[in-house]
């Protein structure tokens, strides 16, 4: 029972790995209301930057086609058409522009930058009249018309509010002249229509979280599928156990091989063991033979031990060359003067003064 709800019950949130999958695959947390807000949002602050100009062209347009000599000849309706082309291309090209502009930088916010083709390849599940009957009436579907309602009623309110709180200057359009009307209505439609984006960009945003909510959610995993990507992405415990053991192995047989035939071990005492060999004929400075810590470096003891290699405790010398040496690394010059007093040290207990000399000698000493 509980591997079968570990399998089912989706628990767990969903990784790096599967949001980049989603994403690949074109399913990301996207509010088209967002995009739409915000498209509106730069069409409207454009046609306030722009629309002292846009109503001077309007105003030509419709000066010349009412001054025109009202020949129906077809140079004269050519010219007239270039004309409202014109003025139309410059009038609305820089809304759309706008708009567009606002719409772009909404879904680079939102989800960042997306190429791929996967959300408009053929999907048959989509066009199934059955499968399309079920989301139609889905809980979700009638969620979203609720929903729709709510910010029709809301936006609904807030014309409402907006026109009555300007009741007077609407009855007091009738005392203007006719460009006077013109821009006192175009005021107030301007002034109505930020607010309902406002309002819009507003709700947009509450979707934009419930969106990303939503998203996680439909990406939830369970304890068995977190497992199994796991394993995709590291590999089987299994294996990778056996390879750590074989790796084991290898630095076992490299410990037995080589700790026997080094001069010195410098130890922590007990966390770090270092091996130390040197040879004045082929090497110019001490190597590090082997090193461990641990239970690696307990073996190194009792292998030194076992072929009667000596064993020297410098506690901030075996940390400093485990930390600064990979195994066959020559001791770095800042640990000459260090070494070298150990390996005197080492071939004086021995008795091999000629040797210590050498070693010495062949060492050179760094404060």
């Amino acid at each position: 029972m509980a591997d079968h709800e570990e399998m089912g019950e989706k628990t767990e949130r969903p990784t790096p790995h599967k949001l980049q999958e989603a994403r690949e695959s074109g399913q990301v947390a996207k509010s088209t209301d967002l995009t739409a807000a915000l498209a509106l949002l730069g069409a409207l602050v454009t046609l306030n930057l722009l629309g002292p100009s846009i109503l001077r062209q309007l105003a030509g347009l419709t000066g010349r086609m009412l001054g025109g000599d009202g020949s129906l000849r077809p140079e004269s309706m050519l010219a007239s058409a270039r004309a409202s082309f014109s003025t139309a291309a410059n009038v609305v090209l820089p809304l759309v522009l706008a708009a567009a502009a606002a719409a772009f930088l909404a879904n680079l916010v939102q989800v960042g930058f997306i190429a791929t083709w996967r959300p408009v390849m053929p999907d048959f599940n989509k066009i199934n009249p059955i499968a399309g009957l079920g989301r139609l009436f889905s809980s979700r579907n009638l969620v979203k018309m609720l929903v729709n309602i709510g910010k029709i009623v809301l936006i609904a309110w807030v014309c409402w509010a907006t026109i009555s709180a300007r009741m007077e200057e609407i009855t007091g359009l009738m005392s203007l002249d006719f460009w006077g009307s013109v821009g006192a209505s175009a005021e107030l439609v301007y002034v109505l229509a930020i607010r309902v984006s406002l309002v819009l960009l507003v709700l947009a945003i509450l979707d934009f979280a419930f969106q990303r909510y939503q998203h996680e959610k439909q990406l939830m995993m369970s304890r068995h599928e977190l497992r199994e990507e796991l394993k995709r992405m590291e590999g089987d415990p299994t294996l990778r156990a056996r390879r750590r053991n074989v790796a084991r192995q290898l630095a076992m047989q490299r410990i037995a091989a080589e700790v026997p035939r080094a001069d010195v071990i410098v130890t922590n005492p007990t966390h770090v063991a270092v091996a130390l060999k040197y040879d004045p004929q082929a090497m110019g400075a001490p190597r590090v033979v082997a090193k461990g810590a641990d239970l690696m470096a307990e073996q190194i003891r009792k292998i030194a031990i076992q072929n009667r290699v000596p064993i020297v405790r410098r506690a901030p010398l075996a940390r400093a060359l485990f930390a600064a040496c990979d195994i066959g690394d020559q001791v770095p010059v800042k640990f000459y003067k260090a070494v070298a007093e150990v390996l005197a040290y080492v071939y004086e207990l021995a008795g091999r003064g000629r040797r210590k000399s050498r070693v010495l000698a062949a060492t050179p000493s760094v404060n």
